[in-house]
């Protein structure tokens, strides 16, 4: 499988792979054996990376999997610039890629007003937060490219090609690749998160993609950037969101159809796909996992 690398200072690198998976941090075992079978399993079935979204400051849970684990690289997919302090992620960055190195890729972004509001945070200025986050992690020495950017929009696409190893877009289509790769240029790693759901039952896939894609809606960071890329307030809005919005953002049927989807991303530039395996249950989809490896990993 071809690699991306990300060099960082001293011939370090960080090899993200072509295919990695994303989850919720929250999803994964707190039983520290069940978590070390499920990390073991998702690097012998052959992904290169894990990323984490809802990721803490502390690292603790990356720290967990890349203990359990010899090649696959931990990325936070994010950290929240307004909620997790950046001396603390910048301590934990140092503790973790200290003792695995070239194996952590740290994962920043401003997230969402709704969301960082409902702390008792105050949601202004978002670009500026996620500078002045990147600031601190220069003065703790965080290396440039040992870390990402959550990016939707032109401007924090291209902050994220000067100021880190590059974008990890989410809640995107090919299409959107294809222009954050043209802001991009050539070099930056480019990360888009693709949602999956192996499932051939139209009605089947919307039950089980419905709520998710209900919550992200809700977040005005997503519709704005649907409505910059060309979906319209129709889609956005005919009962929720119109089908052509559901098929666009969410890969779903057999794995042909899901592996032309990631394909589709690399054909537009991506480097690497962070799949987002939908199921409608809670918990890791070790199974589904499986079944997607020999497809997207050969």
């Amino acid at each position: 499988m071809n690699q991306a690398h990300v060099e960082l200072p001293m011939d370090m690198t960080i090899d993200v792979g072509r295919v990695g998976v994303w989850t919720r941090s929250d999803i994964w075992p707190r039983d520290r054996n069940e978590l070390s079978e499920a990390a073991s399993e998702l690097e012998e079935l052959g992904y290169s990376a894990a990323w984490f979204g809802l990721a803490r400051g502390d690292l603790g849970l990356q720290e967990d999997v890349l203990t359990a684990t010899s090649n696959l690289v931990a990325a936070t997919g994010i950290i929240n610039v307004w909620t997790e302090p950046a001396a603390e992620a910048a301590a934990s960055f140092h503790r973790v890629s200290s003792a695995h190195p070239d194996r952590l890729l740290l994962g920043i972004g401003a997230g969402h007003a709704p969301l960082v509001e409902r702390t008792g945070q105050r949601y202004t200025r978002p670009y500026s937060k996620v500078v002045a986050y990147l600031d601190e992690l220069d003065d703790a020495d965080v290396p440039v490219k040992g870390r990402a950017v959550a990016a939707l929009g032109p401007r924090t696409v291209t902050l994220a090609g000067e100021r880190s190893a590059g974008a990890h877009p989410y809640l995107v289509t090919p299409e959107h690749t294809r222009t954050a790769r043209e802001l991009l240029g050539d070099g930056p790693l480019l990360a888009p998160e693709q949602k999956v759901i192996l499932e051939t039952d139209r009605e089947r896939a919307r039950e089980i993609g419905a709520g998710v894609l209900d919550l992200y809606l809700g977040l005005p960071n997503y519709t704005n950037n649907l409505r910059r890329i060309g979906f319209s307030e129709e889609d956005l809005n005919a009962g929720g969101w119109s089908d052509r919005l559901f098929d666009s953002l969410i890969a779903w049927g057999d794995l042909d159809t899901v592996t032309r989807r990631i394909a589709e991303h690399h054909k537009a530039g991506a480097d690497h796909v962070c799949v987002q395996v939908l199921t409608g249950d809670e918990g890791l989809p070790r199974a589904q996992w499986r079944e997607l490896a020999p497809a997207l990993l050969r």
